[in-house]
């Protein structure tokens, strides 16, 4: 069973919690793209060990309290359309790694 222990940091709020260092990443760099400032709060035994159960995987995503209702409203907002063409046009070859 997963719990959600309440993280106290003066000035900021969590806007959203996530399972995996990976996710939590692809969510702060959409807010910092609107222009809101995010700063990811978890337990460092998560992504050393690689676990993900019983909280160690879970990652905050917080964000200044002046900005919380902006960051949920980017965070509810429907993808772009187009975006994953977009994305896949910029990622390198599968095969790039490869002589």
């Amino acid at each position: 069973m997963l719990f959600h222990k309440e993280i106290k940091r003066p000035g900021l709020t969590t806007v959203h919690i996530t399972q995996g260092l990976l996710r939590a990443e692809l969510i702060k760099g959409k807010l910092e793209s609107a222009g809101i400032p995010a700063l990811l709060d978890y337990e460092s035994a998560g992504p050393v060990l690689g676990v993900t159960v019983d909280g160690l995987g879970e990652v905050r995503v917080m964000v200044p309290d002046a900005l919380v209702e902006d960051a949920r409203a980017v965070l509810a907002a429907e993808p772009e359309e187009g975006w994953e063409d977009e994305a896949m046009e910029s990622a390198p070859p599968e095969d790039a790694d490869q002589p």
